[in-house]
């Protein structure tokens, strides 16, 4: 085998005259898997005592212990392990993992997930099309099944209240449908208030997509938007974050993808929304479960087989919950008849667990790539040659020279317009605070909690726009802490007590052409450097992992209130109350810039 990726098997439309005469006797099985009991997401039950047929990296037959009397197979013995069908994830953002798809493919697979459905709205806001296309190209290369679900709205908000790098417009997404048959459905319609006002260029994204029969994905908070934004076309969901609006939403005809979010972030809305099943006595036919964002530290530790086992913890049986990780991710694009169960001509994407469903081997395609929960000699191979980005995702980081980081201190009495972080991090607190003259900038500081954020415009498309802004309660003690992953246009963001500090963290971001960090007392404390498209790292998965591991001690050292991924969020334009982009405070749902100082 040259190369092991998607295309590795071959179509069912091929193979089937050949999986007929392995399932009816008249043929060798390539691969016989038995003393297994059988976890069926058809009829959600757990078999006992049978084996699985596999034949040219598909699913010939599942058959009674003890029914292939030949030879020529190669035999597994499962030893009464569960067998049970590969997960589907149907909504992630690999961008999120700070790797690249044919990194993630590890971790992945180590989780027991054959088949991810990603939204490269990231790499879209930094480099458009062609990083789409990139990471579609990177996604052919990777031991895994990866499909696009394409980036809808790039820029999140418009021109004048930030600059991204990126414009995906109605006519570059419907071309990306056209050419890329990964491309299977429309990202999350993250814009859902002008989608629910009737916004001609939002509506014109949602129509390039539903007149070619592709599915739209969708993101909206608020029960009174969930109407208009159904009869928008809009049929899936992960961002339900209570049982009320995950109920209105089913009863539109929306998937829902509870999404299990590890516990010390802001995503884990999987426990309350999963109360529509629980306490309002929905079926569970048209609910999956996803993980959405993950960076490599917490892929590794809560993949989809955690978030299975989640679903179980507030109220499924086990034989649902992996139904939804896997069939009904695979039905809600279409894909059952190929993933999701082990029904014949199916891929032999299998997953061997324990009794508490925890993966122990990955086969994919047939071929066993993690066995006793470590990966394989045939993927580490596969994983040593990943795909190369085109030169210029390596150069994306456009810095403009001699910038000034903090602004002047005010000199007369003014009101400052501060942003206050709360856990869990997403929604951030417009709180106006009065400042009296003084002498230095600490004293502000430590009489209101305050501390510098600063937004750097960093896709050469501006006269090199800085903005300047005010955290309340953020906690950072000394120095300054960096990212280039300011969603959703990425561009730089720094929260820092000193000018100092934070040039040497620009300056660290720059040179290593993105990244995320830490520094103290004029030195890099701890980084994570992300040279493709300020967003990605070139290394495998564990490298990235201990990496962040390192970042996230040093951000906690320096006394941050909120992890690094809701540090992040703070540029985000579409969430309330009050966000900073390059073009200033932005209020929000207004969207409107706000000085940062009034006269008092």
């Amino acid at each position: 085998m040259s190369r092991l990726t998607r295309f590795s098997v071959a179509p069912l439309s091929t193979l089937t005259r050949r999986l007929a005469d392995v399932a009816s006797g008249r043929a060798t099985p390539d691969l016989v898997i038995g003393g297994a009991r059988v976890l069926s997401t058809y009829s959600e039950r757990i078999l006992p005592d049978r084996e699985i047929w596999v034949s040219n990296g598909r699913i010939a037959a599942v058959k009674p212990a003890g029914s292939y009397r030949g030879d020529g197979a190669k035999r597994y013995d499962a030893k009464g392990g569960i067998i049970a069908p590969g997960l589907v994830d149907p909504h992630i953002h690999i961008e999120s993992s700070m790797v690249t798809a044919c990194a993630y493919a590890e971790a992945a697979l180590l989780n027991g997930t054959t088949t991810i459905f990603c939204d490269s709205h990231e790499i879209g806001n930094v480099m458009d099309v062609a990083g789409v296309e990139a990471m579609l190209e990177d996604a052919r290369e990777a031991p895994l099944s990866i499909f696009l679900t394409v980036p809808s709205t790039v820029p999140a908000t418009s021109a004048e209240l930030e600059t991204a790098g990126g414009d995906l417009t109605p006519d570059k997404i419907a071309a990306l449908f056209d050419k890329w048959p990964e491309a299977v459905a429309l990202g999350e319609k993250m814009d859902f208030v002008p989608v629910a006002m009737g916004d001609e260029r939002s509506h014109a994204i949602l129509a390039a997509a539903l007149s070619r029969g592709r599915p739209v994905s969708g993101h909206v908070y608020g029960r009174e938007f969930v109407a208009a934004y159904a009869a928008s076309g809009v049929t899936d969901t992960h961002e339900a974050i209570d049982r009320d609006i995950a109920d209105d939403l089913l009863e539109a005809g929306v998937w829902l993808f509870l999404r299990g979010g590890p516990p010390t972030t802001p995503w884990h809305s999987l426990p309350q929304a999963i109360k529509t099943i629980t306490e309002l006595g929905a079926s569970h036919k048209r609910i999956a479960v996803c993980t959405d964002d993950r960076d490599a530290d917490d892929l590794l530790l809560f993949g989809m087989d955690w978030v299975t086992r989640e679903a179980v913890k507030y109220g499924m049986k086990p034989e649902q919950a992996w139904s939804m990780g896997s069939l009904h991710g695979a039905t809600r694009f279409g894909m059952e008849n190929e993933i999701g169960g082990l029904g014949g001509g199916r891929r032999a994407d299998l997953v061997l667990l324990d009794d508490d469903l925890k993966p122990v081997n990955t086969w994919y395609g047939g071929e066993l790539l993690v066995e006793d929960r470590k990966v394989t000699p045939l993927l580490d191979a596969a994983l040593s040659n990943r795909y190369r980005y085109p030169e210029a995702a390596y150069h994306t980081v456009k810095l403009p020279k001699a910038i000034r980081l903090t602004p002047e201190l005010p000199t007369e009495r003014v009101i400052a317009h501060t942003i206050k972080t709360e856990l869990p991090g997403i929604t951030l607190g417009h709180v106006t605070v009065e400042l009296e003259p003084a002498n230095d900038w600490q004293a502000h500081f430590d009489r209101h909690g305050l501390c510098f954020v600063t937004v750097i415009e960093r896709h050469g498309k501006s006269n090199g726009n800085v903005a300047y802004g005010l955290l309340n309660n953020f906690g950072l003690k000394n120095g300054a802490v960096a990212s280039s992953v300011g969603h959703d246009s990425h561009n730089i963001i720094i929260a820092g007590t000193n000018e100092a500090d934070m040039q040497v963290a620009l300056e660290a971001i720059g040179k290593t052409q993105g990244g995320v960090c830490v520094v103290s007392e004029g030195k890099v404390t701890a980084m994570v450097p992300l040279p493709i498209a300020g967003l990605l790292s070139d290394k495998r998965v564990h490298e990235v992992a201990d990496a962040v591991k390192a970042l996230k001690v040093e951000w906690q050292k320096a006394g941050c209130t909120i992890a690094y991924m809701g540090f992040n969020l703070i540029p985000l334009s579409v969430i309330p109350d009050i966000r900073i982009t390059d073009k200033g405070n932005v209020l929000v749902p207004e969207m409107r810039i706000q000085p940062l100082f009034e006269p008092a």
